[in-house]
């Protein structure tokens, strides 16, 4: 097998070689501690400040409001940690959403083990939360509002201007976990009321280990890592220049081709998914059409077969995706988003998820197409669940 189809930029993305040789530097030549007063060390310093400028312009923000860390996870951990351990000791109320990242799901957890209040809101059957069941949850002590830009499994796109409007007139902070959406889909810190964004550099082809958490002006939030005085006394640890570098030069290209790179990924993405529905009966797509679901991103439910099988039957034709999100691939259990979008767990078990990128061809998407339905058909013929469900569709339609 020499053909390699790569479908799972949702989980990582390649890193521009142009991002590598910006970076290259930064370990064997400028490699001085950018704490250091010594000239040796001020051309680290000046790098961090360009890659600070970058991912403020990508976002509208400025950039003394850019905070680096070691990528989505954390960002996510210091955003909801930080604000309610800035209460000092007062409990009060967290909302966010029964479909985020485990990063956020996990975090809102051990809060709530420790007298912190959670509400998880639901979502309809497209992963969107109602607007109106969010401000039904605000309470007085409600202090943060924490909901996923676009979500990683189903693509769906929330209505992030409308859910930080809302935040804004009752005086609670909005958090967003942006790590899919960021350089793939427009932000503006600034209209869409924003007060914190997670990000991380490998989903928009940067080096891994390296993210950002945007802070506005004015919003004060306990550190997490404690220790020396780094990125303005807010997040202790030793500089990682060459990650950081690498994470703006990769969101600067990013955005430089993010509204070709959209345009022309929403088209193959609409023809793989007219493709399935076409070739692939009871192909059942999950998540929003259209513009509320990301460029990229197209994960279907196929009754009678297992995910984790599809999986290894697609990668011995050269083709790699996922069922459910990467973090979670080892696990055994249905995806939470798939359950709480309605699925049953049998169709969340019979997950795929196809996110393209850049290197992402026609030629690809046609060979999808043509491996796809005989490794479906071949499986559903060795599936007692598929007998089954053609037996109760039978029974529905008489």
């Amino acid at each position: 097998m020499n053909r390699r189809v790569y479908l799972d930029n949702a989980a990582t993305t390649a890193t521009y070689p142009e991002v590598l040789k910006e970076m290259a530097s930064y370990f064997t030549e400028s490699y001085g501690n950018p704490s250091s007063i010594y000239s040796f060390s001020k051309g680290n310093r000046d790098a961090l400040q360009r890659a600070r400028e970058q991912v403020a312009g990508a976002i509208n923000a400025d950039p003394e409001e850019i905070f680096f860390t070691s990528g989505g996870t954390e960002s996510d951990n210091w955003a909801l940690k930080g604000t309610a351990f800035r209460r000092h000791g007062t409990k009060g109320h967290i909302i966010t959403t029964q479909v985020e990242h485990h990063a956020i799901l996990h975090t809102a957890e051990f809060l709530a083990r420790l007298g912190f209040e959670v509400t998880w809101l639901p979502v309809d059957d497209n992963g969107r939360i109602d607007l109106e069941e969010l401000e039904r949850s605000f309470r007085d002590d409600t202090f943060l509002v924490s909901v996923m830009f676009a979500n990683n499994e189903i693509g769906s796109i929330q209505p992030i201007e409308k859910i930080g409007t809302l935040c804004r007139e009752k005086g609670v902070l909005f958090h967003t976990d942006a790590v899919q959406a960021v350089g793939h889909v427009p932000i503006d810190v600034r209209s869409m009321n924003i007060d914190l964004l997670s990000l991380s550099a490998h989903k928009f082809h940067g080096p891994k280990g390296i993210g950002a958490l945007y802070i506005r002006k004015g919003v004060r939030i306990e550190n997490l890592m404690h220790g020396g005085g780094q990125e303005k006394g807010r997040r202790a640890s030793t500089e990682n220049v060459p990650g950081i570098v690498g994470l703006g030069r990769a969101l600067e290209i990013s955005m430089e081709k993010m509204s070709f790179e959209s345009q022309r990924q929403k088209i193959l993405r609409d023809k793989l998914i007219s493709g399935i529905r076409e070739k692939i009966p009871h192909a059942g797509l999950n998540g929003p059409e259209g513009d509320d679901r990301l460029p990229n991103n197209i994960n279907f439910s196929f009754i009678g077969v297992e995910g984790e099988t599809l999986i290894l039957d697609l990668d011995a034709c050269g083709i790699s995706a996922s069922t459910g999100s990467a973090c979670s691939s080892g696990s055994l259990e249905p995806s939470h988003v798939l359950l709480s979008i309605g699925l049953d767990h049998a169709h969340s078990h019979g997950s795929l998820r196809m996110t393209l990128g850049e290197d992402t061809s026609e030629e690809d998407i046609q060979y999808v197409l043509e491996v796809l339905p005989e490794i479906i058909n071949r499986r559903r013929q060795m599936s007692p669940l598929w007998e089954d469900y053609l037996l109760e569709q039978k029974k529905v339609s008489i």
